[in-house]
């Protein structure tokens, strides 16, 4: 582990080190700038090239501005969507608590006979789940009826309420009005 350590220092430093820049003499750099402003400016990129890109003709044309553009689209999510579903399983029904190898293995080491209780639906007796699917049946049909029912009435009280405000708004206006709004056709039509 030690030597790893000093392995990896020492490349560290060993990097460090060779990316410093050389020290430059006086005398030196001095040299170096008259020898480049001998040869002129160096440039990263070649003139003679830009002059030939500009003697050429262009491959895009003008005509081509006065020409209507075509759009097309394409929607792809209902592609994804249908990949998507095709990746999912469910021929696989509810996985019972403790995953279907724990269930299995709770079947065979305690058959039904000899262990009634330990069954999934072992802590009811019989009575005790019809009573169950009765209270079920009752809450799913007859409940549902009677709220229904409930909530028609409710929304019907609230249409008459509403009604009756209109019918009110309606008369302070009328009355509120020269000649209490003779000629004016809401004044005129009775609310229903």
């Amino acid at each position: 582990m030690r030597l790893l350590t000093l392995v990896f220092t020492a490349i560290l430093l060993a990097s460090s080190a060779g990316a410093q820049p050389t020290p430059v003499s006086p005398a030196q750099d001095a040299l170096q700038d008259e020898s480049a402003r001998d040869k002129g400016p160096s440039l990263p990129v070649s003139l003679t090239k830009i002059r030939e890109a500009l003697e050429t003709t262009p491959t895009f044309s003008l005509r081509a501005i006065d020409e209507r553009p075509i759009f097309r689209i394409q929607i792809q999510e209902r592609q994804k969507i249908e990949e998507l579903l095709a990746t999912l399983n469910f021929k696989a029904g509810p996985v019972p608590a403790g995953g279907v190898y724990m269930a299995e293995q709770n079947r065979i080491m305690f058959p039904p006979v000899d262990n009634p209780l330990r069954q999934q639906f072992g802590a009811f007796n019989q009575s005790e789940l019809l009573t169950i699917l009765i209270e079920n049946l009752a809450g799913r049909y007859l409940a549902g009826k009677a709220g229904n029912a409930i909530s028609k009435a409710e929304r019907a009280s609230a249409v008459a309420a509403a009604k009756d405000e209109v019918r009110v708004a309606v008369a302070q206006y009328c009355n509120g009005q020269p000649n209490l709004g003779a000629g004016l056709q809401i004044c005129d039509t009775p609310v229903r």
